[in-house]
C-alpha cells in the first residue's frame, strides 16, 4: 500500500472530512462539531499559512554523515520528533460508519509505534473516551500518551491514576479544552486552570506532565514552575478561539522565556517534513499532527498511520539533507528565514 491509496480510500468513506489535497481548513471551517475550526477557520489557516510564509536556508557545501531524525522524549528515544496528537471522535466528529473510535485509537497507537514514535491518546464528551485511550495505551505497553479534559481536578488525577497503572510513558491536560463546544453541548464541566490547580495535578502523578494548549510566555512560565515536564503550545486546532495567532508564530518567545532546556512540542498546521523542520527552527523539541493521521488511521488502520509518519520522516530527511543537518539538533533558528 502507498500513502495515495490511503487517501483513496478516505476519499470513499463518506466522511466529514474532504480529504483536500491542500489540509488547509478553509473547505471545513466552521464545522464544529466536525473537522473544522471556529468560525471563519481563522485561527487553524493562521497555523497554515504562517508555516507556508517562511523559507528554508538552502546550504548543500557541507560533509555530510546521513541524517539522524531521532529525538529524545519521555526517557526514551523516538525514530522522529513527530507524534501523533489527541484526536478521536471517529464517529461524533468524522461521521465513521465503518470505523469505531476503539478502532481508530487502536490504529493510531498501533501505527505510532510501527512508525518508530508514539500517539497521545483522546479523551472526550462520554468517559468511554478516555477508557478506550487507556485500554489501547495497555495493550501497547504503555507507548503512548493519555491526554485528560480540564475537568475537575478530582477527576484529573483520578484520570492520572488510571494512566500510571496502564503503564503510560507520560500524561497531559489540554487546557484549551475548557473553550470546546463539544463539551457544552453534552453539560460537561470544564473550565481553564489555575497556576494551583496545575501544581496539585503535577504533585500528584509520578508520570512526566505535559499541559496542552499553552500559547503565551506567561502560562508557558506558571507550568514550568508548576513542575510539568513540558508544554504542548497548541490552539487546539483552531477549534475554542477564532482569532487565535499561528502556534509557531508565538514559539520563539516562549523558547526565549523558558530558556534551552524545557520540554516544547507544537501543533497546528504541520502538513509536512518541512513543517516540521520549520517548527524544530523556531524552537520546538516535537510536534504533533492531527487531522492527516488520524484520516490515515480511519482510512487504513495502523498500516495507514505508519504509511504517514513515514512519509513525514522521509520529507524531514530531504530537508536536512539540503540544509547541511546531520541531526535535528542542527536544526536551529538560522536553517529559515523569517517573513519580513
Amino acid at each position: 500500500m502507498k500513502y495515495e491509496d490511503v487517501l483513496k480510500s478516505a476519499r470513499e468513506m463518506g466522511l466529514n472530512c474532504r480529504v483536500c489535497p491542500d489540509c488547509s481548513g478553509i473547505a471545513c471551517r466552521g464545522e464544529v462539531p466536525g473537522v473544522g475550526a471556529k468560525g471563519s477557520g481563522k485561527s487553524f489557516t493562521n497555523c497554515v499559512n504562517y508555516l507556508r510564509s517562511i523559507d528554508i536556508n538552502l546550504d548543500a557545501v557541507y560533509e555530510s554523515h546521513g541524517q539522524d531524525t531521532s529525538c529524545r522524549m519521555f526517557g526514551r528515544t523516538w525514530s522522529m520528533p513527530v507524534f501523533g496528537a489527541p484526536v478521536g471522535g471517529a464517529v461524533f466528529n468524522y461521521a465513521s460508519k465503518t470505523v469505531s473510535d476503539e478502532e481508530l485509537t487502536r490504529a493510531q497507537v498501533d501505527g505510532a509505534i510501527q512508525a518508530g514514535t508514539m500517539a497521545f491518546t483522546p479523551d472526550g464528551p462520554w468517559d468511554e473516551y478516555f477508557a478506550l485511550g487507556l485500554k489501547a495505551v495497555k495493550a501497547a505497553g504503555g507507548v503512548a500518551v493519555p491526554t485528560i479534559k480540564p475537568w475537575k481536578n478530582e477527576k484529573v488525577i483520578e484520570n492520572l491514576r488510571l494512566s500510571e497503572e496502564a503503564g503510560a510513558v507520560a500524561a497531559a491536560m489540554d487546557v484549551d479544552s475548557a473553550g470546546l463546544i463539544n463539551l457544552k453541548l453534552v453539560g460537561k464541566p470544564v473550565d481553564p486552570k489555575s497556576p494551583a490547580d496545575i501544581r496539585e495535578i503535577v504533585s500528584s502523578t509520578k508520570l512526566p506532565f505535559l499541559v496542552k494548549g499553552i500559547m503565551t510566555p506567561r502560562a508557558a512560565l506558571i507550568s514550568r514552575d508548576a513542575g510539568a515536564y513540558g508544554i504542548v503550545v497548541s490552539s487546539h486546532g483552531g477549534r475554542v478561539l477564532e482569532d487565535a495567532p499561528a502556534t509557531c508564530s508565538v514559539l520563539p518567545e516562549i523558547r526565549a522565556a523558558l530558556g534551552p532546556d524545557f520540554k516544547i512540542i507544537v501543533d497546528g498546521g504541520i502538513r509536512s517534513g518541512a513543517d516540521v523542520f520549520k517548527a524544530l527552527a523556531l524552537g520546538a523539541d516535537a510536534v504533533l499532527i492531527g487531522r492527516p493521521y488520524t484520516l490515515a488511521g480511519l482510512a487504513a488502520g495502523a498500516e495507514g498511520v505508519k504509511l504517514y509518519f513515514e512519509k513525514i520522516r522521509a520529507e524531514l530527511v530531504d530537508v536536512m539533507v539540503m540544509t547541511g543537518c546531520g541531526s535535528v539538533a542542527d536544526i536551529t533558528p538560522d536553517k529559515v528565514r523569517l517573513p519580513r
